[in-house]
């Protein structure tokens, strides 16, 4: 096991009513930007709750934040938090609402181009405070200090990762979720598998006490995901999903071992030229890179055919064969197609996507940095 820093500042309040606590976290004296999606809080109560909780603090409204959020969308409400001397920021929605306050949260007090935080990874000095309701369970956005922005206007998808922007709390209340379109939660299962497979199938560092974490992450997501995607207002099983997303990236399994994340910023570029859900482009490139890259993933294919899957029996090449195809299975399961031919994407994507990331200087990817311009060819012409 590496040598590891560990802290995660994040206080998490869970459960049924947990919203009222917003009002208690926030300071009475705060000048708070409330940042929203496109409106579904004010239609399934989530908005009256924090809004009641918040009582008569200075708060302004910020709307419109897209999934995968746009840079520019972004920067208006860094225009209105520096006009109106906004000190506090409140994110009440899915991943995309979080990562994109996080992104205001860095650019308000921000020396220059913001793009720069995503572009040039410039550092930061400073971030606005950030405190969080969650109404999507997927991206561990919750609970961790990165976020993923788009700019459609230059056709870029680009992360960044600083502890400043870790909100201070998150209310994550299962029932907020109940009303969300079964897409929806399907995505976030996915993604939040993804996001553990991202940090788990790589090679052994002697991490037992991460491994354990990530099988039984990976376990849950596989038991309970369907059943909260079949049977949405399950409080059991949905609250079991909300919990595992947070777990599959709150940075807890990624100490100490080595990490992935080929699979994301393949994803990314994906989402960036066809406009595919971030989880979908994972579920179309994770069965793939795991073939492409088995041999260099052998020991820990084999350990998560075992652990997670319970394939036991037969040589090891084949019991490789069914955990790939177990994973293919469950992500189309989920209704998450597998294939760029299932979203009318033309296999000569593939050197589009390798071009984009080798001139970007983002190559080569992987554990191993053994994922060049013409592996990631490859994984996406095998995933065609």
């Amino acid at each position: 096991m590496e040598n590891f820093t560990y802290h995660n500042p994040t206080r998490i309040h869970f459960g049924r009513g947990q919203i009222a606590q917003v009002g208690r976290e926030i300071p009475t004296e705060a000048r708070v930007l409330l940042v929203a999606g496109g409106g579904s809080i004010k239609t399934n109560g989530v908005y009256d709750q924090v809004r009641k909780t918040l009582g008569s603090k200075s708060v302004l409204e910020f709307f419109g934040v897209e999934a995968n959020p746009d840079y520019d969308t972004l920067m208006k409400a860094v225009g209105i938090c520096r006009k109106e001397r906004v000190d506090w920021l409140l994110a009440v929605g899915g991943g995309s609402v979080l990562d994109g306050t996080k992104f205001i949260a860095a650019a308000v007090p921000f020396q220059g181009e913001p793009w720069d935080i995503l572009a040039k990874n410039a550092p930061l000095k400073s971030a606005l405070p950030i405190g969080a309701v969650l109404t999507l369970p997927a991206t561990g956005s919750e609970a961790n200090g990165g976020a993923v922005i788009s700019r459609r206007s230059i056709q870029e998808k680009l992360a960044f990762i600083n502890p400043l922007v870790f909100p201070r709390f998150s209310v994550l209340d299962p029932e907020t979720t109940f009303s969300l379109p079964e897409r929806q939660i399907a995505n976030g299962v996915g993604d939040a598998f993804t996001h553990v497979l991202e940090q788990y199938l790589t090679f052994p560092a002697a991490a037992a006490v991460q491994d354990r974490f990530a099988e039984s992450i990976l376990k849950a997501l596989i038991e309970e995901g369907p059943k909260s995607v079949a049977n949405p207002q399950d409080y059991d099983a949905r609250a079991n999903v909300v919990w595992a997303a947070t777990w599959a990236l709150n940075t807890a399994i990624g100490v100490g071992v080595p990490q992935d994340w080929a699979t994301h910023m393949i994803g990314h570029e994906l989402t960036a030229l066809h406009q595919i859900d971030h989880a979908r482009t994972l579920a179309i490139v994770m069965p793939s890179l795991m073939q492409v890259q088995r041999a260099t993933k052998r020991e820990k294919l084999l350990q998560y055919a075992g652990k997670v899957w319970h394939i036991t029996q037969g040589s090891e090449e084949a019991r490789i064969d069914e955990a790939i195809g177990r994973t293919r299975a469950f992500f189309e399961k989920l209704g998450l197609k597998t294939r760029l031919r299932d979203y009318n994407v033309s296999p000569e994507t593939a050197s589009v996507v390798a071009q984009r990331l080798k001139a970007r200087g983002f190559l080569p990817l992987g554990e191993r940095e053994d994922i060049t311009a013409e592996v990631v060819e490859k994984i996406l012409r095998l995933a065609a």
